[in-house]
């Protein structure tokens, strides 16, 4: 059993830059189709670009106190394992989540920058720009906190010991 845990393919690798990349492509692409699919100029809520900026705030706030906590930072309590596992999952959904949403509203917002002198398109543009935007922020925050579950290698601390 103890082979199987130093085995490098059982563990959880970090988040590369691939993943969200092929996401924001994939999500571009669906955000195309849905603008063809969709008669006229579909709506984009602007209360999505609060949402996604208030939920990455919470993650880098989040983050920032589990980076303190896991490397055991003077006043902070240690943190337990699984929760550290349960903000890991929270990030990586978060990063997925994240970088379907840029994509999509951006595959929404390239077909209106043709029509950007009409008043409803300008709006929607801008919507989804913001919104795109607040994405990628929560993007950003999700892979701050995923770093920050990462527990410091106890080689580089004896080497920084030593």
């Amino acid at each position: 059993m103890a082979d199987e845990d130093q085995d490098p393919q059982n563990r959880l690798a970090p988040t590369g830059w691939r993943l969200p990349a092929l996401l924001a492509v994939c999500g571009v692409l669906v955000g195309l189709l849905a603008n063809q699919l969709v008669a006229g100029t579909p709506m984009v809520p602007w209360s999505a670009i609060p949402t996604l900026l208030l939920l990455a705030l919470a993650e880098l706030f989040t983050a920032s106190r589990t980076r303190r906590r896991i490397r055991r930072a003077p006043g902070t309590e240690p943190m337990e394992p699984l929760s550290a596992a349960r903000l890991l999952a929270l990030a990586k959904a978060s990063a997925v989540l994240a970088a379907l949403v840029a994509g999509f509203f951006v595959g929404l917002a390239l077909p209106l920058v043709e029509t950007l002198a009409l008043p409803v398109h300008r709006e929607v543009f801008l919507n989804a720009l913001g919104t795109s935007a607040s994405a990628a922020l929560l993007l950003g925050a999700a892979l701050y906190l995923e770093q920050s579950c990462r527990v410091p290698d106890d080689e580089r601390d004896d080497d920084a010991a030593a």
